[in-house]
């Protein structure tokens, strides 16, 4: 009886390491696709020490629980010959699942304030919102050489999921997760306002290329290569007046 039960105690253990490894290594997956964007079985298993194999096998229980969907790839993601792979993206099911806002209390109230006093008081809140956003990020900005990776770091912080990529004509800043995609889905006004912040944050026009509130897999922002003379130009301003 007491071999029994040691055996039992055995496979139990045995079961749970394994629940537990599989549970960790899938959700490092999830935290994969989150943070680097659209990706390949194959690049994900490059980035976690995986094989195609056992990042599919992850990637099915993922789809199945509506957590990742699978897409066909973005025209510049999509290279060399024949069928290009598919790629994973996160689901709005699976980006709730790392959401630290009261979006359906956002949203009624916001809603509750155009119709008793019209859109204009969503945007001058859009507005504030986004200056409130850029008096939090001063003290790192001002630390950063980089106003772009500076930039980045805050959003981070902020839950953003932020990378900056370097590109021909400047700099893609990618945001891979958004904690206000659902609100910002029903008021634009929102990401309008953040893309004001960024320019003015680092000195330059930029374009918004992709929207997580409008069902692109992540907010896209090119950033053109003036930015960083002005960048540097404006810290030298900032220093001199400091110094006087």
């Amino acid at each position: 009886m007491r071999a029994c039960q040691v055996a039992g105690w055995r496979e139990l253990r045995h079961n749970t390491v394994v629940k537990i490894d599989e549970l960790s290594t899938r959700n490092a997956v999830v935290r994969s696709v989150l943070e680097n964007g659209p990706s390949t079985a194959v690049v994900i298993g490059e980035r976690l020490g995986l094989t195609p194999a056992g990042v599919r096998r992850h990637l099915d229980h993922l789809i199945a629980d509506g957590i990742l969907e699978a897409r066909e790839p973005h025209s510049a993601l999509a290279r060399g010959r024949g069928r290009p792979s598919k790629v994973f993206v996160m689901t709005d099911a699976g980006r709730e699942k790392f959401e630290h806002s009261y979006d359906d209390l956002a949203v009624a109230a916001l809603k509750f304030i155009t119709a008793q006093s019209g859109p204009h008081l969503v945007s001058l809140f859009a507005r504030f919102r986004a200056d409130e956003m850029g008096r939090r990020a001063e003290p790192i900005l001002a630390k950063n050489k980089n106003l772009s990776a500076g930039l980045a770091e805050f959003l981070n912080q902020e839950g953003y999921a932020t990378t900056v990529a370097p590109r021909e004509l400047g700099e893609e800043l990618c945001q891979h997760h958004c904690p206000i995609a659902h609100v910002a889905a029903e008021f634009p006004q929102l990401c309008e306002a953040e893309t004001e912040l960024f320019s003015k944050v680092l000195g330059t026009h930029v374009q918004r290329l992709a929207t997580i509130a409008h069902g692109d897999g992540v907010c896209t922002t090119f950033v053109p290569k003036i930015s960083a003379q002005k960048n540097s130009e404006k810290k030298t301003l900032t220093s001199g007046k400091a110094r006087s």
